[in-house]
């Protein structure tokens, strides 16, 4: 069974996500009845949705959404890893309001997009030090030029459980690996930190990638990490932008056939559930 790690689902009646004004391709409704028609038919049993930056006076409604949706009968949904702004004087009291919340499993502060020095700040640091203790992990989602910042902040909360997004975000289709490698390798020797694979489809070449152009980058950060410290991902819908879900998994197979079964398992289930704490499932 594939547990996903990072699943993203669109309703534009529902919530208003600003940046999708500039990816047209991915700016229309993405439900969870289209992702769970293709998640059963390539072997994914459960799901952690994955938040989807909306407007921040919406962070708390989307997961709202997610809990409904978990309560659909025999939901793929397990929980949600939520949006937060841990750049607000209100993290506090938001914080203390998920931990309430028992769909709540983890965060994320989209990073990428944002100045580099976002994290820097004296009260970005100290809310994210709140998450310590808390058993809910922070997803980094980073360029490859911000993976020093986010290696500081690893080493400034220790206690945190940290997740790397979609291997460090290489640039698959331009086949660089500098300074992605070696950053990958330092922020690796953190052991408060996962790795996601997840999303290098997305930075492929869409008409033209091939298991051999995704294999240096899977390869380099499981390798970096090792099988007790990576976890898997779709990245739906973001995967469209360079395939299909079912692309995605099939990719993900040939990548690791040469592997164990205990290895596979670990990657594609098994770490997952001891990050985010999810009950075992058959």
């Amino acid at each position: 069974m594939i547990i996903d790690t990072h699943l993203h689902l669109i309703d534009l009646e529902r919530h208003s996500y600003p940046w999708l004004a500039d990816v047209p391709a991915l700016n229309r409704d993405y439900s969870y009845e289209l992702y769970e028609r293709e998640a059963r038919r390539v072997g994914i049993g459960a799901a952690l949705h994955m938040e989807v930056d909306v407007a921040e006076a919406e962070i708390e409604a989307e997961t709202e959404t997610v809990r409904r949706i978990s309560r659909f009968p025999q939901s793929l949904v397990l929980g949600a890893i939520s949006a937060c702004r841990p750049e607000s004087e209100a993290f506090p009291a938001f914080l203390d309001r998920q931990r309430a919340n028992p769909v709540v499993k983890g965060f994320r502060r989209v990073l990428h997009v944002m100045p580099d020095d976002l994290s820097e700040s004296a009260r970005f640091r100290d809310n994210i030090r709140r998450l310590g203790g808390t058993g809910l992990p922070f997803d980094l989602c980073v360029l490859p030029h911000q993976i020093p910042r986010a290696i500081a902040l690893c080493d400034l909360a220790p206690d945190v459980q940290f997740v790397l997004d979609h291997c460090g975000v290489p640039a698959v289709k331009d086949r660089e690996t500098h300074p992605w490698a070696a950053h990958v390798t330092e922020i690796a020797k953190r052991p408060n930190v996962v790795v996601k694979i997840s999303g290098v489809v997305a930075y492929a070449e869409p008409a033209t990638w091939t298991v051999a152009d995704l294999r240096p980058y899977v390869e380099h950060a499981i390798g970096a990490f090792g099988w007790d410290r990576v976890v898997w991902g779709s990245d739906w819908p973001v995967v469209t932008l360079g395939g299909t879900l079912s692309t995605w998994v099939a990719a993900t197979h040939a990548l690791v056939a040469g592997c164990s079964v205990e290895e596979k398992d670990k990657l594609l289930a098994g770490n997952a559930r001891r990050v985010w704490r999810l009950p075992a499932m058959s």
